[in-house]
C-alpha cells in the first residue's frame, strides 16, 4: 500500500503542474494566477479541496492533457461546502477536451443532487477544435452543460457564480450567462461569441478584444456581467462575499474519534490481494467509536451492515468480509455474495432508506455465488433484489473500493452505473468484470482442455495469447487505469479517508433525501 501510495502521489504531483513550469510562468507574467492557485486562494484556509478526476486522461493524447485541463472538486468557502470548477489556462489554453466536457458535467451533477453552490472559474479558449467530433454533438456533449446549467438556476435554484478569470470563447460565453452572478476582470478576461479573428473574418470588422468583449465593456454597455474586479484575487474576494450572502451553513454534528488509529491502514490489506483480512480493522479505523452497531452479525455475516456515525455524521454501512466463514456450520467465502447476503442487504438498505441514513459501500467484492445450490436457493432473485433496493434508494449513495470490484457483486454494491453521489477508491482497487486468473480460463479453458485430453503440450502461441490475457487484466484492473477512464472520482490514500469521507457526508446532508439527477429532471 505504502508503494502504491508514493506512485500515485508523484503521478498526482505532475498532474497538477498543468502545462508546466514554462506555461505557469507566462501565466503569471500575464497577471494571472493558475487554476489551482485561484482554487486554492478561494476556499477557506486550512481547509480541505477534495480534487475530482485528476487522473482523467493522464494516459491519453501523449500526455498533453493533464486532468483534462479542468480543475474540479469539493471545497469549503465561507464555511459552505462548495463545487468548484477552474479552467486550466496552461493546458492547451484551457480548450475542452472530450474528457473537460465528462468533468465539468460530473461537477455539475453533484452541485444539482444536493443544492451546493457552483463556481465557475473561467479561463478556456473553447472547443479543441481538432477534437470537436466528441466535444460538440451528442446528448452529453458540450450542450449538456448548458442544460445543467438552465436546470439549477431555473428549476432546482442552485447558486452559481461564474468569474471570468481569462478568455471566455463562444458557446463557452454561454456557461456565464447561464449563471446567477458573472465577475469579469479588468484588462484581463474576455467574453464574446467571437473572438476579434472571427468577427474580422466574418463582418469584416476590425475591433481589439477588449473593446469587443472586455470586462469594462461588458459591466458598463451591454450589461451582461455584474460586477468587474480589479485582479485575480480581488475577483476571488467578491465570489467570497456572495457566498457571505447565502443563507448559513447547518451547524456540524459533534465529531467522535475511531476505535483505532488510521496509521494503522496501511497494514490491514494483505500485499497479495487473494489473501483475507479483518474489515473490522478497516471500520474500526474509519468509524466514530461508540455509536457502532453490525446488523444481524451472525446471519450471512459475509456481508457487514451496520449502522455508524463518521466524525459525528450518521449513516448505513455495508462491506464484503473476506476471508473464510461460517454461518450455522455451513461454510462461506467471504467477498461473495450469497442467497442470504443479498436478501440482508436489501432489508437494511431499505430500513436506512426509511430512516434517511446516507450509505456508505466498502467494496471487496468477488462476485455473487455461483453453482446449483445457489440456483436453486434463487441466487437471482435474491441479487435482483439487491440491487432494486440499492438502485430505489433515495438517500445519498457512497462508493469506496477497497480492494475487489468483479462482476455483478460491483453493480449490487453501489456501482458507478447506479449514481452514486461519490465513487472512491484505495490505490489497491480492482475493478472489472472477473480477475486475470478467471478471465484466462473463461477465454482459453476450453482449448486448455481439450489438449489436455489428448495430451498435446500448450503450444508457444497459445502460451503467448494467456500471457496477453493476463497482462491486458492486470492493466485494466488498475486503480490508476480506471481512474483515467471516469470511473471513480479519486482514489484516497487511505491516511485521509476519513476527512474526505467526513466531507462528503457533510456535502450530501444538505439535501437529505435526493432522486437522481435524470429522476429530478423527470419530475
Amino acid at each position: 500500500m505504502r508503494l502504491l501510495v508514493e506512485q500515485l502521489q508523484q503521478l498526482e504531483d505532475r498532474l497538477r503542474e498543468g502545462g508546466g513550469k514554462a506555461k505557469i510562468e507566462k501565466q503569471h507574467r500575464d497577471g494571472k494566477l493558475t487554476a489551482r492557485e485561484r482554487v486554492a486562494a478561494l476556499v477557506d484556509a486550512g481547509s480541505l479541496f477534495v480534487e475530482l478526476g485528476l487522473l482523467l486522461a493522464y494516459d491519453q493524447y501523449d500526455g498533453q492533457a493533464p486532468a483534462a485541463g479542468v480543475v474540479t472538486g469539493l471545497g469549503r468557502i465561507e464555511g459552505r461546502p462548495a463545487v468548484i470548477v477552474a479552467n486550466d489556462a496552461t493546458v492547451k489554453a484551457g480548450a475542452w477536451w472530450p474528457e473537460t466536457i465528462t468533468k465539468m458535467l460530473r461537477a455539475q451533477e453533484l452541485a444539482m443532487r444536493h443544492r451546493i453552490p457552483i463556481v465557475y472559474l473561467v479561463d478556456s479558449a473553447g472547443v479543441n477544435l481538432p477534437l470537436q467530433d466528441g466535444i460538440f454533438p451528442g446528448q452529453y456533449g458540450a450542450a449538456r452543460v448548458f442544460y445543467y446549467n438552465s436546470l439549477m438556476r431555473r428549476r432546482l435554484k442552485v447558486p452559481q457564480i461564474a468569474a471570468v478569470m481569462g478568455m471566455c470563447i463562444a458557446g463557452g460565453a454561454y456557461l456565464p450567462a447561464l449563471s446567477d452572478v458573472i465577475i469579469m476582470v479588468d484588462k484581463t478576461s474576455f467574453m464574446g461569441l467571437g473572438g476579434p479573428n472571427l468577427v474580422k473574418g466574418a463582418t469584416g470588422q476590425k475591433v481589439d478584444a477588449e473593446t469587443l468583449g472586455g470586462a469594462a465593456m461588458h459591466t458598463s454597455l451591454s450589461g451582461v456581467a455584474h460586477h468587474m474586479a480589479k485582479d485575480d484575487r480581488d475577483c476571488l474576494r467578491l465570489i467570497r462575499q456572495k457566498f457571505r450572502e447565502l443563507a448559513p451553513a447547518p451547524v456540524a454534528p459533534k465529531a467522535g474519534m475511531p476505535a483505532k488509529s488510521g496509521d494503522g491502514l496501511y497494514e490491514v490489506l494483505p500485499a497479495d490481494h487473494r489473501l483475507p483480512y479483518a474489515m473490522e480493522e478497516v471500520t474500526a479505523r474509519l468509524f466514530d467509536a461508540g455509536d457502532y452497531l453490525e446488523f444481524q452479525p451472525e446471519h450471512a455475516p459475509e456481508l457487514l451492515c451496520a449502522t455508524a456515525r463518521l466524525h459525528g455524521y450518521p449513516l448505513a454501512v455495508l462491506a464484503n468480509r473476506r476471508g473464510f466463514l461460517k454461518t450455522n456450520g455451513q461454510p462461506r467465502i467471504g467477498g461473495i455474495i450469497y442467497p442470504e447476503s443479498a436478501k440482508k442487504a436489501a432489508y437494511f438498505v431499505e430500513m436506512a432508506n426509511r430512516t434517511g441514513l446516507p450509505i456508505l459501500y466498502l467494496q471487496d467484492v468477488s462476485g455473487f455465488m455461483v453453482g446449483t445450490a445457489a440456483e436453486q436457493e434463487g441466487i437471482i432473485r435474491a441479487g435482483a433484489e439487491m440491487v432494486e433496493a440499492m438502485a430505489c434508494a433515495t438517500v445519498p449513495k457512497i462508493l469506496l473500493v477497497l480492494n475487489h470490484a468483479s462482476g455483478a457483486g460491483y453493480y449490487a454494491m453501489g456501482g458507478q452505473g447506479f449514481d452514486p453521489s461519490f465513487t472512491f477508491s484505495w490505490p489497491t482497487a480492482r475493478i472489472g468484470v472477473m480477475e486475470g486468473d478467471s478471465a484466462v480460463m473463461a477465454v482459453h479453458g476450453p482449448e486448455l482442455e481439450k489438449r489436455k485430453a489428448v495430451g498435446e503440450p500448450v503450444p508457444a502461441e497459445l502460451e503467448a495469447r494467456i500471457a496477453q490475457t493476463r497482462a491486458d487484466y492486470e492493466r485494466w484492473l488498475d486503480a490508476k487505469y480506471a481512474a483515467a477512464r471516469g470511473h471513480c472520482d479519486a482514489i484516497l490514500d487511505p491516511l485521509v479517508t476519513r476527512r474526505v469521507m467526513a466531507f462528503a457526508l457533510e456535502a450530501v446532508s444538505y439535501s437529505g433525501r435526493r432522486t437522481s439527477v435524470l429522476q429530478e429532471v423527470v419530475s
